[in-house]
């Protein structure tokens, strides 16, 4: 098969796990991203059940992983006075391998450099699709055409936007805002999170996994959807400042150290998910987030990986023909993606219950060690209910690959 180029969109989690496979499958792929570098920090991300770790094992992903992981993240609600509530254990929330964010993003990264080129600080800016393939049009670079293009850029994607729709027609609120940032670990906290609610807000600070003197704050309010510019970290300070004033506790103290987070340090999304009625239109195709996401809460890590692995397999297996393959990519995932997606739909209630009667029933129902451990497994069930193929890859290519790698110096991760 001649070697087909795909275009990537986004290298967070599921681009690089596309580049990785794509060039297993001998495949060129190209990841492009707006960020001027690999995007550190973010909150710990975990992976549970078989079909994720499956993914990680065929990648050759799961020892290094293994060796980052944080433990997991014990979580502790507490009332005003810091008297513990509720105390869920680390598997809750940190699966069977949790990592956080940035970690996993360079991993995958030094992986998949191998087989795909990289271009950072840059961004998709039209496709025009053709017989023969796509011509992608960017913000700094030279046009270029491309066999295939996938759009690999989260929940906001812009390669869906410029080629389904603007996001209204597929990105859904659900009631919730959340935001995180990073801190000094003024509370001396030594594993996990402690976290203050109050009616329709979680105000919540875990230490850092690797430096103990930093923590990061995570904060969750209910609220309609607000129209907010996503490039203006100003603008959602301020409506961070508003959810929350007048609570007690250590929110005072959070919110301080906001004013001090230059605007890049400051993530701030609403709770929403994505829903695409196709996850392919002619050669342009969507992964991850962007087809099927989920902001918190509906396993989009794992999913992703998932996602990625059976794409590029199904790809290879159609001898780079994308009718077929976007076909069969979505026929075996979408359902699988749709039931892990709803998880999400809980996410925001389930963090920040809009009433004290809420707050005092999810309290009450997971202090109870038999109905946490029945929760537990449905969802491990859930991450694990798919059937994976074995697709075969290139074996002289990732050899080749990983000979060169060995016998020289690696390149500085950007």
């Amino acid at each position: 098969m001649p070697q087909k180029t795909v275009l990537v969109s986004g290298a967070g989690i599921a681009g690089p796990a596309l580049a990785f496979w794509l060039g297993r499958h001998g495949f060129r792929p190209t990841v492009v991203e707006l960020a001027p570098a690999l995007r550190e920090g973010g909150q710990a991300v975990d992976f549970r059940g078989e079909a994720h770790l499956t993914v990680l094992e065929r990648m050759g992903l799961l020892p290094e992983l293994r060796r980052a992981q944080t433990g997991g993240s014990p979580m502790r609600f507490v009332d005003a006075e810091g008297r513990t509530l509720l105390d869920l254990p680390a598997e809750f929330a940190g699966g069977a391998v949790e990592v956080p964010r940035g970690d996993l993003t360079r991993i995958l990264y030094e992986h998949s450099r191998l087989y795909a080129e990289y271009v950072f600080g840059d961004s998709v800016t039209a496709l025009t699709e053709h017989p023969t393939g796509v011509r992608a049009e960017f913000r700094h670079s030279a046009p270029c055409e491309f066999d295939l293009v996938i759009g690999a850029d989260g929940l906001h994607s812009h390669v869906r936007r410029l080629a389904f729709g603007p996001d209204e027609e597929y990105v859904s609120h659900l009631g919730y805002y959340a935001a995180t940032w990073q801190l000094p670990n003024h509370l001396g906290l030594t594993g996990g999170s402690v976290g203050l609610n109050a009616p329709g807000r979680l105000a919540s600070v875990g230490v850092d996994h690797r430096d103990p003197t930093r923590a990061g704050a995570f904060f969750v309010f209910a609220s309609p959807e607000v129209a907010y510019d996503r490039h203006d970290p100003d603008q959602q300070k301020r409506l961070l400042f508003d959810a929350f004033s007048g609570l007690g506790w250590e929110v005072p103290r959070l919110l301080d150290s906001l004013r001090e987070v230059p605007g890049p340090g400051l993530y701030f999304d609403s709770i929403s998910r994505a829903d695409v009625p196709a996850w392919s239109k002619g050669r342009i195709g969507l992964v991850g987030d962007a087809a099927c996401g989920a902001t918190i809460g509906g396993m989009g890590t794992g999913t992703g990986m998932v996602a990625a692995y059976v794409l590029a397999g199904e790809l290879a297996a159609a001898g780079g023909d994308h009718r077929t393959a976007f076909a069969r990519y979505e026929s075996r995932l979408r359902a699988y993606a749709e039931r892990c997606q709803t998880g999400g739909d809980r996410t925001g209630r389930f963090l920040a219950p809009a009433t004290r009667t809420g707050m005092r029933l999810r309290n009450g129902l997971l202090n109870r060690p038999l109905l946490l451990g029945m929760m537990l497994k449905a969802g491990e069930k859930v991450s694990s209910a798919v059937e994976l193929p074995d697709y075969p890859t290139a074996p002289d290519y990732a050899a080749s690959a990983r000979t060169s790698t060995e016998g020289s110096a690696s390149a500085s991760t950007p």
